[in-house]
């Protein structure tokens, strides 16, 4: 297999709040929304929003005994001045911050907040990490 990641899929309690966090506070356009799934295009790996009993019901799985991991997702950002900005555009917006920014152990600088689903975004810099125009984590050579 190519090592590869095309979809992310959360699966969430509530569609429409999930969708009008990522919309509404994040300020992402869905590039599909209807028919009870909510996609996000996001520099080529797509998030999905799928209700969480379809998606265990896609994965043949009874929902009440279906148990997720934790796990985050993250956004890299190319400084700490703007991992800052982020977090106070949150604030502002009255999202709930898990972790205020902060420096690491490791040389870099990072936060977490919640979307509305409780799943877990860690927002970052990490100096060691280069990217492109776009925003794009570029391969160390």
């Amino acid at each position: 297999m190519e090592q590869r990641i095309s979809f992310i899929t959360l699966g969430v309690q509530n569609l429409q709040r999930a969708r009008d966090f990522y919309v509404d506070v994040l300020g992402w356009k869905p590039m599909k929304d209807d028919q009870g799934v909510v996609f996000f295009l996001c520099q080529g790996i797509v998030l999905g929003l799928f209700p969480s009993q379809e998606l265990a019901l896609d994965m043949g799985q009874d929902f009440r005994a279906c148990h997720f991991r934790p796990f985050s997702l993250a956004c890299n950002l190319r400084s700490e001045a703007e991992v800052d900005a982020f977090f106070q555009d949150l604030k502002s917006k009255n999202v709930r911050i898990l972790k205020e920014p902060q420096r690491v152990f490791w040389g870099g600088y990072h936060g977490y907040f919640a979307d509305s689903e409780g799943n877990a975004w860690e927002v970052a810099y990490n100096p060691f990490v280069k990217m492109d125009d776009e925003g794009r984590l570029l391969l160390h050579e």
